[in-house]
């Protein structure tokens, strides 16, 4: 009974340079260390043979070494890797592949399916059927020769493709080249491993994106997984699991604060969070300035606990209570500087942001230094 291991969309050389250049180094070198956990997953469950169902590489232009250590990082697994170009490293005149080609980095069990020919794996028991992309976009489907294709008797049917089924995918994605949702009954695959959609998506019992095998956006849709695809034999329908091999989790988390109450409950929410994740925190409504000091403090020790952790507090207003500003001793000019800022952090841009940090900033400065006279207060917080 032939086993696949099917993965698609490593774009390897992605860039992350919304993140600091640690993170973002780190980021970029989970994709390699991705296709080392594909490697020893393929030896474990003993697959026949690994499809790749595009963009390996996020770009043409990649440097001598990242080309190397991409192939280096298969050696884990001896059997052969079926690697199809996608819509970032499509099979152009001049490409990744030819570039890959001229550097002798690819291995001899890498089977580099750049051109729409039917490829026999007899020994093996099945035949596949690449759609290579040719350009980084089509308007054509390139599956479509599937359904004229012979392939030898006895052999399971395989097809390869990378692109937007018609009429299933709702959001955006990478590419606009279109796949006929029906191309496996048509065609008579037995499977047809997709690429393209970053996240784990089953169209029919015989068709499936795999998604990305490490997760690079904040979407959940089962991004970080690989699937293992049994077969029984032609006809049979495919026995699909599904396998994480993802390090980081991409968390995007949002709250609106109203009450004192929410900021222990929003710490408890992110306390559950997976260790070194990847998080975006985006926080509204208002809180006052003791719940703000207790918020920033929090949030110090959680970037140590992710691998990015990026909070947005724009949409959060510092609201001093009268206890607050009764504490802060802020008489005379002071608490007028903290009344106009009250007014100036609940406009919009760059002009209310710095009242909010400055209003934060001199509350605990005050708070610090409450024993000092009021126009030494004032000056320090200029």
């Amino acid at each position: 009974m032939p086993r696949f291991l099917h993965t698609a969309d490593w774009q390897i050389g992605r860039q992350y340079s919304r993140f600091a250049e640690e993170d973002a180094s780190i980021l970029a070198d989970a994709r390699f260390t991705a296709i080392e956990t594909l490697a020893a997953l393929a030896t474990e469950q003993a697959v026949d043979a690994v499809l790749v169902a595009g963009d390996v590489f996020d770009a043409q232009n990649l440097s001598d070494r990242t080309i190397h250590r991409t192939f280096q990082a298969m050696a884990g697994f001896t059997g052969p890797w079926l690697l199809l170009p996608g819509n970032h490293d499509a099979a152009l005149a001049e490409s990744v592949w030819t570039h890959a080609q001229r550097l002798s980095a690819v291995p001899d069990n890498v089977d580099l399916l750049l051109t729409p020919e039917v490829r026999v794996y007899q020994d093996l028991g099945f035949a596949v059927l690449p759609a290579p992309l040719t350009q980084r976009q089509t308007y054509n489907d390139l599956t479509e020769w599937f359904d004229r294709a012979d392939t030898p008797e006895g052999l399971l049917r395989i097809g390869l493709a990378h692109g937007s089924v018609e009429g299933q995918l709702a959001e955006e994605i990478d590419s606009t080249n279109p796949i006929a949702a029906d191309r496996a009954a048509t065609a008579r695959l037995d499977y047809l491993a997709l690429g393209d959609w970053h996240g784990y998506k089953t169209i029919d019992a015989r068709t499936r994106y795999s998604g990305t095998p490490e997760q690079e956006r904040f979407k959940d849709n089962g991004a970080g997984q690989a699937l293992i695809v049994d077969i029984e034999r032609p006809g049979a329908e495919p026995q699909v699991q599904s396998h994480t091999t993802g390090q980081f989790q991409w968390i995007k988390h949002q709250d609106t604060l109203a009450v004192a109450s929410d900021i222990e409950r929003l710490m408890t929410e992110l306390d559950a969070l997976p260790p070194r994740s990847v998080v975006d925190l985006t926080l509204n409504g208002e809180v006052d300035l003791s719940g703000y000091q207790t918020l920033l403090h929090y949030l110090g020790g959680a970037e140590a606990r992710h691998r990015s952790f990026q909070s947005h507090l724009s949409g959060l207003n510092l609201i001093p209570t009268e206890e607050d500003i009764a504490a802060l001793h802020a008489d005379g000019y002071v608490g007028e500087v903290i009344g106009e800022l009250r007014e100036r952090q609940e406009g919009q841009g760059e002009e209310a942001d710095t009242a909010r940090t400055a209003l934060a900033i001199l509350a605990g400065m005050l708070r610090e230094n409450g024993t000092t006279s009021e126009s030494e207060q004032v000056e320090s917080a200029k």
